[in-house]
């Protein structure tokens, strides 16, 4: 579906329209209300990234999984992305989009639901639970923005002295050698930040021109977020995790709709005055929160860090595998533990 929205941003309202995959329980057991669930992809991915978890939300029972709960899902293109209409006015940062997804959710008739995401739509899900806590019945985030305090201080104290920073012996090992792992990790993977949060049009024009060139530069993506190390083989891993359909898929929404650099300048809209510098992103969240930590995202977060943006964590989960795009490479663990955290929230 694809529908008209309005929205505030920072100087002005404007209208923006909205695609949005909506998909409804074939069945459920007697007496089960399905439970509204929205999800939100990031870049460089999309809305196709859920296609594997939904089937195992809305109909856990013919695919192995307990069906204690059942989830209407709500998946949309955040505006500028696929086949979401791009904003043409500066100010539209991940406030404005979750503004947008709000109204998305009350005009399908939802008052309380909850809401899922990784990369920007962990920011997206969050800004929703600062702006209307009261709708948002939780949130549940596989990557979190956490402050800079956290990021610098704490892990260059936290191998000596880890019991004081609250680290686990899991913390420690995704952790350190913090050189290694957190440093030059952060400075192989962010040179496409910096070009996207300072001057996005300009990459961005050369991959509106070359299909090989948008395939290279998302499939880098696909590769090392999903594990570092597979930046060390030949074929990048590609299909370690994923098909060579899923990942064309993908790249086809950039391709087809000429959307990567409206994507990119999502990121200038976002850190254009700095990373994490934003008043919203020094806020906390009372909404009850839960945490999915895969080995393999790019930088870990232990729990004391998450529970520091989020005082009402009440689940953190270690993963046994997966990276960044986890609901495209491991739908069955990420859908687990979604249900796992909703029991939690229910039975509060």
């Amino acid at each position: 579906s694809i529908r008209p929205f309005k929205v505030d941003t920072s100087d002005e309202e404007i209208e923006l329209d909205i695609h949005f995959i909506h998909v409804k329980p074939t069945q459920q057991a007697s007496g089960c209300t399905p439970k509204p669930l929205l999800m939100v992809h990031g870049w460089p991915g999309s809305f196709y990234e859920f296609y594997k978890i939904i089937p195992l939300l809305t109909d856990p029972k013919n695919h192995g999984l307990s069906d204690e709960h059942v989830f209407e899902v709500i998946c949309p293109s955040i505006p500028g992305y696929g086949f979401s209409q791009a904003p043409s006015k500066q100010g539209f940062n991940s406030v404005a989009a979750a503004r947008i997804f709000y109204k998305l959710m009350l005009r399908l008739g939802f008052q309380k639901f909850y809401i899922q995401g990784g990369d920007w739509g962990s920011l997206i899900c969050t800004n929703m639970a600062q702006l209307v806590p009261s709708h948002v019945k939780g949130l549940h985030l596989n990557m979190a923005l956490i402050s800079r305090t956290f990021y610098t201080l704490t892990p260059l104290l936290g191998r000596r002295f880890g019991g004081l920073f609250g680290y686990t012996e899991r913390d420690t090992q995704l952790l350190y050698p913090f050189k290694e792992k957190i440093f030059y990790s952060i400075m192989r993977e962010s040179g496409y930040l910096h070009i996207q949060a300072t001057k996005p049009d300009t990459v961005g024009c050369a991959l509106n021109d070359s299909p090989v060139g948008l395939a290279a530069y998302i499939l880098e993506k696909f590769s090392t977020w999903t594990n570092t190390e597979f930046r060390y083989l030949d074929d990048g891993g590609l299909e370690r995790k994923f098909s060579l359909d899923e990942l064309l898929t993908n790249i086809m929404l950039y391709w087809t709709t000429g959307t990567i650099i409206s994507s990119q300048r999502f990121y200038k809209e976002n850190m254009g005055q700095g990373f994490l510098a934003q008043r919203h992103e020094r806020l906390k969240v009372f909404v009850p929160t839960g945490f999915a930590a895969f080995p393999c995202e790019i930088l870990h977060a232990p729990e004391k860090w998450v529970r520091s943006k989020y005082p009402k964590l009440i689940s953190y989960s270690y993963m046994e595998r997966g990276g960044h795009f986890a609901a495209f490479e491991e739908p069955k663990l990420l859908a687990q533990d979604i249900c796992k955290f909703v029991t939690l929230v229910e039975l509060q």
